[in-house]
């Protein structure tokens, strides 16, 4: 292997930003958030919309889970939907 093109594998904590649940895991994930969790060492922190702790597929739940507006584009090309 070649040295010094690979990227750093390391320690990330993922929070929900739905939830607000954290995730520890490692990564090699670039990011210039921290969060100092309660074992009291300081982890990177990347911010994802959805993950298992807020996913209706994982949850259980059924609920629209809209970030781009596609819900919206959708009604506009298509007509609204019909209430049951």
């Amino acid at each position: 292997m070649k040295p010094d093109i690979h990227p750093t594998y390391r320690e990330v904590v993922f929070q929900d930003a739905s939830e607000g649940t954290l995730f520890l895991t490692r990564s090699t994930m670039e990011t210039s958030e921290t969060i100092t969790l309660d074992d009291g060492n300081e982890y990177p922190l990347a911010k994802v919309e959805i993950s298992s702790a807020s996913h209706p597929f994982f949850t259980g739940t059924m609920k629209i889970v809209d970030t781009a507006g596609r819900v919206e584009r959708f009604e506009r090309r298509y007509g609204k939907r019909r209430q049951a």
